[in-house]
């Protein structure tokens, strides 16, 4: 990582810091600009309290006039008070424009935005993954990335206000001259002297960040050493929270694995690599890095003192100069700092850029899906062929089939030989590798992509419901037709347990986001998830197991209420239990990504092949012509 580190350009890094604060601009103009009016304000009241001090201390020094002091006493409150007023004011402001920002969150939101938009087939390559999943550990763990601009920016504006007005309060330093009787003093009136000076400050302070850039680095050239064991962390950071899994760790005192955490130890421990670099090279450059600092400081001092010896200023403006040089030091150094964390962070910017520049490869397709109202479409497979990316083998092999209008179409087979997979190039979650597929004559890719997905609503066999009201999950949507809402539970056999809810449809499920939520079973989830595939009122209905978390005599009502519950719909089930089956208008049959067999359930009953097959092996377990 550390070779990556070296190659990149500071154009390339310029390139990337600007890219990267556009965005966030764009997304959050006015906290910018408040955050900036802010940084002037609050940068520039110590300046003013400094300066007047100074006067003060002059006067009280010289002449003591009453009414002089009196005068710069008063000027000093006023100032200080429009000044103080001022920054409540714009405080407030900032306050409102960033009231409910999150940086983590706006980051998150950022990604998963990205994980919508992007091809389906790129959200399951390993390497999106992987990729993923670095951003998300440098954002969290480093905050680094794009969350590091906001930051980067606070602190560039503070050593530029700060640098602005060391330079405003010191000018003058220069400007005075010691005395012509000072003796040997008056070689610092010298222009040598002075340009000796400013290059030996400058020299000190350009160094000190330097030295704080080169241990930052440390951490980068250890990253991917990290990687490994920040994955560590987080999964059993996570491991008792996850109910699915705390039962487990529970039931089989699987906290044992918590003694074998060499990989922590390995990248974290007193002998990792990051802890060699603390007691070497990053240790040596930071403490080096403090030392210089306090060179310069000595030096302003030295300086100042000796001007002052000569009778240059008075004691107040020692005081004035003094922190006024030290301000504008930290200023400068806190300028070049920026500057070398702006190119350490370039690095993880390119990182999160490249997950964000995934291209698109699936054409979004122009063309608007027909509204019908009788729902009269129909979907064509012609010798479609798939193989998922970098794979050799073919999930599916020359698939031709034809839906009808209204059919309740089952597709049965083993694990593995393609039902699944039928479904996504079906709802176009990947394109085919060879063949088409058709929508009332026309080719789906062709078709607007959001507006050819809504055709369908699916009840995958690993749904997910959201920790929000039972109404708000079967809409999902904030705001939904509450009567629509309860005709769908009641088809779905989900309204007697709505009823004994606290709140109605108004229940919050779940207690991730409020205690009072109510928890529901699996059979009820699935209930639940029927109901909000029925709200979407799509033209196909697609059920993957849709009584897997059933008893039987919840199976029973579901299928006994099965024309009721899909209507005029083009319903779809993909269903393990051929007994389900008999249901259906027709089965398909796969078998090792092939489609072998079509037809009723009696029609394949009576040949020879794999469904009777399947059937067979089923028969144990149920009484021929028993309802399920």
């Amino acid at each position: 990582m550390d070779k990556e580190m070296e190659k990149m350009t500071w154009k390339e890094k310029l390139g990337l810091n600007v890219r990267a604060f556009s965005i966030w601009y764009r997304e959050q103009p006015m906290l910018f600009v408040s955050e900036a009016l802010y940084s002037l304000l609050d940068t520039m009241l110590p300046y003013i309290t400094l300066y007047f001090s100074a006067q003060l201390l002059n006067e009280l020094a010289g002449a003591r006039r009453r009414e002089v002091l009196m005068q710069k006493i008063g000027l000093l409150i006023t100032v200080e008070a429009v000044m103080l007023l001022c920054r409540a004011i714009v405080l407030r402001w900032k306050n409102v424009v960033s009231d409910g920002t999150c940086l983590q969150f706006y980051g998150r939101k950022r990604h998963f935005d990205k994980l919508l938009s992007m091809d389906f087939s790129d959200t399951e390559e390993p390497k999106t993954q992987t990729l993923q999943t670095e951003v998300q550990q440098s954002a969290m763990w480093r905050r680094q990335g794009l969350c590091r601009i906001y930051y980067q920016y606070q602190d560039l504006l503070e050593a530029l206000f700060r640098l602005l007005g060391g330079i405003a309060l010191s000018v003058s330093l220069f400007r005075l001259p010691v005395r012509a009787d000072a003796g040997w003093l008056t070689a610092l009136n010298h222009p040598f002297c002075i340009l000796l000076l400013a290059l030996l400050l400058c020299g000190v302070t350009l160094l000190a960040p330097w030295l704080e850039t080169v241990g930052k680095k440390c951490w980068i050239w250890c990253e991917d050493d990290l990687k490994q064991g920040n994955r560590y962390f987080r999964f059993f950071g996570s491991l008792m929270s996850e109910e699915r899994r705390a039962l487990d760790v529970r039931l089989y005192g699987q906290e044992r694995f918590f003694d074998q955490l060499a990989p922590i130890e390995d990248d974290f421990g007193v002998h990792s690599r990051i802890a060699r670099y603390a007691r070497g090279r990053m240790g040596i450059a930071s403490a080096a890095s403090s030392a210089v600092s306090r060179i310069f400081v000595g030096l302003i001092y030295l300086f100042v003192c000796l001007k002052a010896w000569g009778g240059a200023f008075g004691v107040g403006s020692v005081t004035q100069y003094i922190g006024a040089f030290t301000a504008m030091s930290g200023g400068l150094a806190g300028l070049f700092e920026c500057i070398g964390d702006a190119g350490i962070n370039a690095f993880y910017l390119r990182q999160e850029f490249s997950f964000l520049d995934i291209p698109n490869r699936m054409y979004q397709g122009t063309l608007t899906v027909e509204k019908r109202s009788d729902k009269n479409y129909e979907v064509e497979f012609r010798n479609v062929s798939f193989c998922y990316p970098n794979m050799e083998t073919y999930a599916l092999r020359n698939v031709s089939l034809k839906f009808k209008v209204g059919e309740r179409l089952a597709l049965v087979g083993q694990n593995g030989s393609g039902k699944t997979t039928f479904i996504k190039l079906l709802c176009r979650l990947y394109d085919p590798t060879e063949g088409e597929i058709l929508l009332n004559g026309i080719d789906i890719r062709k078709y607007d992509y959001q507006e050819y997905m809504s055709v369908f609503s699916v009840v995958f066999q690993d749904f997910r419901l959201l920790a929000y009201s039972v109404g708000q999950n079967i809409a999902a949507s904030a705001a939904y037709d509450r009567e629509k809402a309860r005709s769908c539970c009641q088809k779905a056999g989900f309204w007697e347990r709505v009823e004994t809810m606290p709140e109605g449809l108004d229940t919050i499920l779940y207690k991730n986001l409020s205690e009072d939520g109510v928890e529901i079973s699996g059979g009820e989830e699935q209930k639940l998830a029927i109901a909000r595939a029925m709200y979407r009122d799509s033209a196909f209905l697609i059920l993957d197991e849709p009584t897997a978390a059933l008893d039987p005599m919840a199976e029973y009502e579901i299928y006994t209420r099965l024309n009721e519950i899909v209507e005029d719909r083009t319903a779809i089930y993909i269903s393990h239990r051929l007994s389900s089956c008999r249901f259906c208008d027709e089965i398909i049959v796969f078998h090792d990504g092939c489609m072998v067999q079509q037809g009723t359930h009696e029609a394949l009953l009576a040949q020879e092949g794999k469904y009777s097959e399947l059937w067979n092996a089923q028969a144990q377990y149920y009484v021929a012509d028993a309802t399920p």
